[in-house]
């Protein structure tokens, strides 16, 4: 029985400020890990700025007893490396909330306007930093055993994590950093946080053990478990994050990784090992996908199978790099010159990320074709606690593939033969019989370019057959909530767990809705359409000026008299509560009618 008489940590909101370089991100990277393995899900988020070094920037942790994938309106715990984040973020903050900050310069001054009943513990943790290690750096150590003192955590389970965090780094690194953490508990003692006097018992809750991943991670993990063995990217952020992991893991599986000089080279690259055979996935954002069109259109003529990751970002142009937005659809669906099959799939949590890019390598050589998996910077970036993959569930279909036996059984080798599915059966270049001509012109059974206006006709019908073909194999969408509700949501990628909350907060106040989790953007299957006329008030919820999931949604015979839009596009993520008072407002609602 638990006799303690403190609450149990149920709904945690942290945010770590400061200036960029501060080490906040890797604050918060830490204490995800430990709340994890403590037995909470956990769910980070980050507000960074397209700098190395400099401007207020933040990380920000949700620890929940249960699942949430978006962090709360508000704020429990605010941790300050620099004084100038506070005014920033000091409207998240309630009369319940606690701010530690460093002291090293002084006390708070008026101009930090918080709310009235906000906690103060000041704490120097630069000039200790700079006592004891000679570099402000070392400030972030310290303040983990301030944070970790004051929600409850005991000094071995932070020991722990510090191992495990900077044990890899080399003996001194986690030494110094070990060190930074007792200067951190001696000057916690001295604030009056001593050991067992923090605001909460951390209780495990969930006996499972939890993967710790963002989207870009689960991208790459399904890449590499899918049979995916050649990529080539250009670091461009927020994407930069899916060559990293496989250049650390895909040659462990007998894969290559290529870093190339621009987007360009990428997808060229990827094309010349796609044609071999080989699984083969490129990574870029906006801007590298417009450098990518010439390539993807040669991916549609040439009938060649490419995953192609779109980590979106705020645009047009450079636009604002870290920031989220969903204002690629539009490119994805219809970019390119002339008329090509292609797929778009959209997950909504890193699991779906993971087996939607199983999924896509499966569909893009089945089928011959590119598939897009279109995720936003907050499902590439941000982690989340994710039940353990099973990877037995995989399943990786290669299609039509022929090997010198089969070949030799044929009266002639047609590499883009007519069939009933519009999918030719390939044979690898080198397979013996199996010789076939790949070009970006028009052209026939064989390969040979052609203007005949017959073939042209039978040509592109073959290719567009696929999309007929395909469409029993797609991803449908997911329905949650209550499906009888007359308020219904749509919207992808980070918009998954703000929609899930949101749906839960209407509840409490007697208003039911359910959530049509659409994953397969292109070609629209008809459940989507079917739920707008089905359902009579539709919220769909997006990250960009145009509504184009709306649109696109609407020009396949979604009911455009039951949607309203609930768009954003300034880069700030949205959060539940919001998407809550939008709803109400819309609605016309009045606060009698609202339990």
């Amino acid at each position: 029985m638990n006799n303690s008489s403190k609450p149990r940590l149920e709904d945690l909101n942290v945010i770590v400020a400061g200036q960029g370089g501060d080490g906040s991100l890797t604050v918060v990277n830490i204490l995800a890990d430990v709340l994890r393995t403590s037995g909470l899900r956990v769910y980070t988020e980050r507000d960074v700025l397209s700098r190395i070094k400099g401007g207020i920037t933040a990380a920000t942790l949700r620890a929940y007893n249960g699942e949430r994938l978006c962090i709360s309106s508000h704020i429990d715990l605010m941790v300050a490396f620099d004084q100038a984040a506070i005014p920033k973020y000091a409207f998240r903050l309630n009369a319940k909330s606690i701010v530690i900050y460093d002291s090293s310069n002084g006390d708070l001054t008026a101009e930090s306007k918080l709310p009235e009943g906000v906690r103060l513990i000041g704490v120097p943790l630069s000039r200790y930093a700079v006592k004891n290690f000679r570099r402000d750096i070392y400030k972030n150590s310290i303040s983990f055993a301030v944070i970790g003192r004051l929600i409850g955590l005991d000094d071995g389970q932070m020991k722990i994590a510090f191992e495990k965090r900077f044990g890899r780094r080399g003996a001194q690194a986690l030494k110094y950093n070990l060190d930074a953490l007792n200067v951190g508990c001696t000057l916690a003692d001295d604030a009056g946080l001593t050991i067992g006097e923090g605001l909460f018992e951390i209780v495990a809750t969930d006996s499972k053990a939890h993967m710790l991943i963002t989207g870009n991670e689960a991208v790459a993990f399904g890449f590499a478990v899918a049979g995916g063995r050649f990529f080539a990217g250009y670091p461009i952020t927020p994407s930069t994050d899916v060559m990293e992991w496989l250049v650390k893991w895909l040659p462990k599986f007998g894969g290559v990784v290529k870093q190339a000089e621009d987007e360009l080279s990428a997808i060229n690259m990827s094309i010349g090992a796609a044609i071999t055979g080989t699984r083969t996935m490129t990574a870029t954002c906006g801007p590298g996908i417009a450098l990518m069109q010439e390539g993807i259109g040669q991916l549609g003529m040439a009938e060649i199978p490419m995953v192609i990751v779109d980590a979106q970002r705020s645009g047009p142009s450079t636009g604002m790099p870290t920031k989220p937005e969903q204002s690629d659809i539009n490119l994805l669906c219809y970019g390119g010159a002339g008329d090509f099959p292609r797929v778009v799939l959209a997950p909504g949590n890193p699991e779906e990320c993971f087996h939607l890019t199983v999924t896509a390598c499966n569909i893009a050589e089945k089928y011959q074709v590119p598939v897009f998996m279109c995720l936003d910077q907050g499902l590439s970036q941000n982690t989340a606690t994710v039940d353990p993959i099973d990877l037995t569930s995989v399943v990786i279909d290669r299609g039509g593939r022929l090997d010198a036996e089969q070949v030799s059984k044929l009266e002639v080798y047609k590499r883009y033969l007519h069939t009933d599915s519009g999918a030719s059966d390939f044979a690898p270049p080198g397979t013996p019989g199996g010789m076939g001509l790949v070009t970006g012109n028009e052209h026939d059974e064989f390969g040979l370019v052609s203007t005949d206006p017959l073939n042209r006709n039978k040509m592109v019908a073959k290719r567009q057959h696929k999309m007929v073909s395909m469409k029993p194999e797609l991803p449908l969408a997911i329905n949650h909530g209550v499906e009888t509700a007359d308020i219904g949501f749509i919207g992808v990628g980070m918009c998954y767990g703000v929609i899930l909350e949101a749906i839960d907060l209407l509840g409490e106040k007697g208003i039911f809705a359910q959530y049509h989790q659409v994953r397969t953007l292109w070609p629209m299957l008809d459940d989507t359409p079917a739920f707008t006329k089905r359902c009579p008030n539709i919220f769909i919820v997006e990250y960009n000026a145009t509504a184009q999931l709306a649109k696109l949604i609407i020009a396949h015979g979604g009911e455009e008299e039951n949607i309203n839009n609930i768009l954003r596009y300034d880069g700030i993520p949205m959060q539940a509560q919001d998407l809550v008072n939008s709803v109400i407002s819309k609605l016309n609602l009045k606060e009698d009618e609202v339990a």
